[in-house]
């Protein structure tokens, strides 16, 4: 096991390298022109060249890169040019990154224990009216993308309304960023977690129906063994053994509906300073975003390899 995480962290670097590689050349070769953009279509050519060469951006590509990928050593990745002039990229990701890591953990703590839930509940009601109706939730959940659930939500929820002269609502605050514990975390986090909650409870379903049909369910209830302890000690957990598959995936991509989440409800976290740095070509806040959220991808996926060693002991890693 140890050999096998030293060769997986050994391969991290290699892999930010080329990541990093590809996303500078899409940064620096992509249309649009991030000086100016600052400066203003009007501003002198001869301004826009200063500004240009104050940044370093007058260098060759490769030079360019070596020197980002120097100071990123270094915990230094360049500043903000346009949204945030003159402030440091790494100072507005540790001022963002908690806020969307708290957002996304209470998220995680509703939908997946929830989905989890509703998948094996499904499944001991194969084929009847309640694993249809289940079903039927995880298909809508999938099919409507975040951007569609934000605002008939917040209406419903987070507006006042009058139903037979008597007020209504609203149920819960948004906008604004005051904290986990807030009130105003409740809608962001319930939209962001649909997704994970009809991933789980599909995955959890065809998991659980798998493995009740094995030969090892039919010898344990032949033992004269209770059902819970049938479901919790022997289904349950070699059905957890693919749903811990998918956690590194779902989990990551949480990031990438934190982008809509965080933008509509005005949260500042990573997905809106990232969503801002797309509409300005901030390519540094992009290149430091890209890496930041692929490292996430690796470390998570490692961690989900590890799992596996707990979750099924027969698994070993060379």
């Amino acid at each position: 096991m140890t050999a096998y995480l030293v060769r997986r962290l050994l391969w991290l670097p290699i892999l930010l390298i080329l990541i990093s590689l590809v996303t500078f050349a899409l940064g620096v070769y992509g249309p649009g022109d991030p000086v100016q953009v600052l400066m203003g279509f009007r501003a002198r050519p001869d301004i826009v060249e200063q500004i240009r060469k104050e940044y370093g951006l007058d260098q060759p590509f490769h030079v360019q890169y070596l020197n980002y990928v120097a100071n990123a050593l270094r915990g230094d990745f360049g500043y903000s040019i346009v949204k945030f002039p003159g402030q440091r990229v790494s100072d507005l990701l540790a001022k963002r990154f908690p806020i969307t890591l708290q957002l996304n953990l209470v998220a995680i703590l509703w939908s997946v224990p929830l989905g989890v839930g509703l998948g094996i509940f499904a499944a001991l009601k194969r084929k009847t009216f309640w694993d249809v109706f289940v079903r039927g939730i995880v298909i809508l959940g999938v099919s409507l993308p975040i951007i569609a659930f934000q605002p008939v939500l917040t209406f419903a929820l987070a507006r006042k309304h009058e139903i037979a002269g008597v007020s209504i609502g609203p149920f819960f605050p948004v906008g604004g960023w005051k904290g986990i514990f807030a009130p105003e975390i409740v809608l962001p986090a319930f939209i962001l977690g649909l997704g994970l909650l009809a991933v789980y409870t599909r995955q959890t379903r065809a998991a659980m129906i798998d493995v009740m049909t094995s030969d090892f369910i039919r010898t344990a209830r032949a033992k004269g063994l209770k059902e819970w302890m049938v479901l919790l000690r022997h289904a349950l957990r070699n059905a957890l053994i693919p749903l811990v598959t998918i956690i590194g995936f779902t989990i990551a991509g949480l990031f990438a509906g934190s982008f809509i989440v965080e933008s509509f409800y005005d949260i500042p976290g990573i997905g809106q300073l990232a969503f801002d740095a797309f509409g300005s070509r901030e390519y540094y806040i992009i290149m430091a975003f890209t890496l930041l959220a692929a490292t996430v991808y690796v470390l998570i996926n490692l961690m989900i390899d590890i799992l596996y060693a707990f979750v099924d002991p027969r698994i070993r890693y060379k």
